[in-house]
Order: C-alpha cells, then structure tokens, then sequence
C-alpha cells in the first residue's frame, strides 16, 4: 500500500500527520509530506483515515 500526497492541492492543515504521524510529516513548505516508501503494516487503517479526513482530497492511499 502506498500514500500520496497531491501538492497543488494540499491546504497544509496538519490533519494528516496528526492522524497517521507513521506516514504524514508537515515540512517548511507548509504542506504535508508522504516519509515512507511503503504504508507499514499496523497503520494501513490510520492511513486511510487519514485520507478520508483530508478536506480537499489531497491524499489518496492505494
């Protein structure tokens, strides 16, 4: 399972890192950064919550 980040639409609210810290980081650019490769196991659900939170649908995780 893998997350992305679209950057032309993230708002940088911080939802996603506050959710899913294991997958999400806010950075200097104000906006929210995918920090691993692969979703790990264990936080696949966290993750999808995440991307169900996002309020403009800048996360996906597939």
């Amino acid at each position: 399972m893998k997350a992305y980040v679209d950057h032309d639409l993230c708002i940088g609210c911080g939802l996603c890192p506050s959710v899913c810290p294991e997958v999400f980081e806010m950075r200097d650019d104000g906006l929210s950064h995918v920090i691993v490769d692969t979703v790990p196991e264990g936080v696949e659900d966290t993750a999808k919550e995440a991307e169900e939170g996002c309020p403009v649908d800048a996360i996906k995780v597939e």
